[in-house]
C-alpha cells in the first residue's frame, strides 16, 4: 500500500483500522527484516565508477559505500556496517555452509543483518578467539549468534585459541575428532565473510588491541613485513604468506584453501587498512568487496600509481618461493 499504490500512512490507518503509528512501526519492520529494500539511484555518485574500476583492476565484484570525508572512523564503520549487511543477505542461500570471521568490522556488520529465512545452513566460526586473558567464546559467539539468529542457521563454535603457543600443539590438536569436526565443516564452506585486520587501522583490528599478540609476535610480524591479516592469518602486500612463522600457531583457515571458497565476502573500512586490503587482494581472497568511498579511491589510485610494466607477482607465494 504504502510503497507501490502510493497510500499515505493515514489512509493506510483508515484502511486497516489501525492507527497511524502502527502503520509506521510495521513499515520500519518491514525495512529491518528485509521484506523493503530501497536503493537510491544518483546520477551525480562516484561509487559505481570506482566500482566498475576495482572490478576491472582486481577482479572483485565491488560495493563502494558513499562516506564523506568528514566523518569519523566510527561513523564510517558504521554505515559501512549497514550496507555489508544489506548487500549479504541476498547471497545467503538454504543449505550453505557459511564461514564468519570475528573482529571489530564483523561485529558492527552483525548488529545490523537483517533477517532472511534459509533452511538446513549452518554459520561456522573461521578461527579461534582465545588468549591468555580471555577464552574470546563470549565476544565471538555473540557475533555468530547474530548471524545464525538472522538467517535461521545452525552454529558451530570453534573453541580454541587464536594462536596456539607452539606449532607442535596446533599439529596435534588438528588430528582430534572433535576438532577436525570443525575443520571438515570449514573445508566444506560455499560462502567465507572477513574484514582485513591491520595493525595501523583507525579502529585497531581486534586481534592486534585485543591482548592476542605479544612484543615478540609483534616484532616477529615487522620482521616477515606482514601488512594485515585474515581471520588471524597473516599476509604480506604481494600476497605472500606460507613462510610466515605466526601462521604456523594461527587457527584460522589456510589462506590457500580459503580461496577455494566460492564466494569470500571481504569487508574494509578505513582508508587506514588500505595496504592490509591491498595484500589480501594480492593474495585472491576475496570475490566480493563492500568498502567507504575513500577506501575505494586510493585504492584504485594506487593500482593507477604502480609502473605498467613491472613483472606482476605471483598471489600466495613466498619470497623464498620465488
Amino acid at each position: 500500500m504504502y510503497y507501490l499504490q502510493d497510500l499515505t500512512m493515514d489512509a493506510i490507518a483508515r484502511e486497516l483500522r489501525t492507527s497511524r503509528s502502527t502503520v509506521s512501526r510495521l513499515l520500519s519492520l518491514a525495512r529491518q527484516t528485509g521484506l523493503v529494500q530501497i536503493s537510491v539511484n544518483n546520477p551525480t555518485e562516484r561509487a559505481p565508477v570506482l566500482e566498475q574500476q576495482i572490478r576491472r583492476r582486481f577482479g572483485v565484484e565491488a560495493h563502494v559505500v558513499p562516506v564523506a570525508d568528514s566523518v569519523s572512523d566510527s561513523e564510517a564503520l558504521e554505515r559501512v556496517a549497514i550496507q555489508a549487511a544489506r548487500t549479504i543477505s541476498p547471497l545467503m542461500d538454504s543449505n550453505a555452509i557459511i564461514g564468519v570471521a570475528w573482529g571489530s568490522t564483523l561485529s558492527a556488520v552483525s548488529h545490523h543483518l537483517t533477517r532472511k529465512d534459509i533452511h538446513d545452513s549452518t554459520i561456522v566460526q573461521l578461527n579461534g578467539a582465545g588468549n591468555t586473558q580471555t577464552t574470546g567464546i563470549t565476544y565471538a559467539s555473540e557475533i555468530l549468534r547474530r548471524f545464525g539468529q538472522a538467517y535461521g542457521a545452525r552454529v558451530e563454535q570453534f573453541p580454541v585459541p587464536a594462536f596456539f603457543d607452539h606449532a607442535e600443539t596446533k599439529r596435534a590438536m588438528w588430528n582430534e575428532r572433535s576438532v577436525r569436526r570443525i575443520l571438515d565443516l570449514q573445508h566444506r564452506m560455499t560462502v567465507a565473510v572477513f574484514g582485513v585486520g591491520s595493525i595501523d587501522a583507525g579502529i585497531p583490528s581486534h586481534v592486534y588491541s585485543g591482548g592476542y599478540l605479544d612484543d615478540e609476535d609483534l616484532a616477529q610480524l615487522a620482521e616477515d613485513e606482514v601488512v594485515g591479516d585474515v581471520a588471524t592469518m597473516f599476509f604480506r602486500e604481494d600476497g605472500s604468506h606460507r613462510d610466515i612463522l605466526l601462521n604456523q600457531r594461527s587457527t584460522g583457515p589456510d589462506l590457500d584453501r580459503l580461496r577455494e571458497v566460492r564466494r569470500r565476502i571481504c569487508v574494509v573500512s578505513g582508508e587506514t587498512k588500505i595496504n592490509g586490503l591491498r595484500g589480501a587482494l594480492a593474495a585472491g581472497l576475496a570475490t566480493d568487496l563492500i568498502l567507504d568511498e575513500a577506501s575505494a579511491r586510493r585504492l584504485v589510485q594506487l593500482a593507477a600509481d604502480e609502473q605498467p610494466g613491472a613483472p606482476a607477482r605471483l598471489a600466495g607465494t613466498s619470497r623464498a618461493d620465488r
